[in-house]
């Protein structure tokens, strides 16, 4: 069901004064979010201006020099145990094993949060143009098919907080197009959704709104 922006929530993600630093060098500081179902932060900034870091502090990656995040009104550090079952992260990388096939990764991938069946997995492969490739060694994949195989998790069902950094690499413009849509329409179902991209979106959510880190720089 769409979201219905008259509708109060407590915010899904939560940023309390964070603070990062990388190299000894304090990339930003004292920055305060609050996001809710159906919103999408674009995270963006020069090279080096922290964006990949925020995402990985948001994911519970790396600890923060200050500050805290809140999932669901409770602190990341409590949630150490649980991250998987409250976030989806897919990073710069593709996060795949070679030697597994595409099916092989997902089932693996998805045991995190929730197990997926077989045929569910065949159903997302298909929805990223995958079909025929279930049963294939991911190193024979090119770059953009193995870049699908990690973005077919966003086809099974997950937490409805996505992480994602850089998500449109080696995507063609078809990929892009529908991965465009399908982020969209996601937080229009009231999920939630922290992207880095070079790319220009075209298709934006209502929550749609961009952060600037070259703006805060420490």
């Amino acid at each position: 069901m769409p979201v219905d922006p008259h509708v109060v929530t407590s915010p899904v993600l939560e940023t309390l004064a964070l603070a990062c630093e990388r190299d000894w060098r304090l990339l930003f500081e004292g920055l305060d979010l609050r996001l809710h179902g159906g919103d999408m932060l674009q995270v963006s900034g020069p090279n080096g201006s922290g964006k990949t870091s925020l995402l990985r502090l948001l994911a519970g990656l790396m600890r923060p020099t200050a500050g805290e995040v809140h999932i669901n009104g409770r602190p990341l550090g409590k949630l150490r145990g649980e991250l998987a079952r409250n976030l989806l992260w897919i990073g710069h990388a593709a996060g795949i094993k070679g030697l597994l096939t595409a099916e092989e990764n997902l089932s693996w991938l998805c045991a995190l949060h929730v197990p997926a069946e077989r045929a569910a997995i065949w159903r997302a492969l298909e929805a990223v143009g995958l079909r025929g490739f279930e049963d294939v060694p991911c190193h024979t994949l090119s770059a953009g098919q193995q870049r699908r195989v990690a973005l077919a998790r966003l086809y099974l069902e997950a937490p409805p907080l996505w992480i994602l950094d850089e998500p449109f690499t080696a995507l063609d413009k078809q990929g892009v197009a529908q991965l465009e849509a399908h982020l969209a329409s996601h937080c229009e179902q009231g999920g939630l959704v922290v992207l880095t991209t070079h790319h220009t979106l075209t298709v934006k959510p209502a929550g749609y709104r961009d952060l600037d880190l070259g703006q805060r720089a420490a």
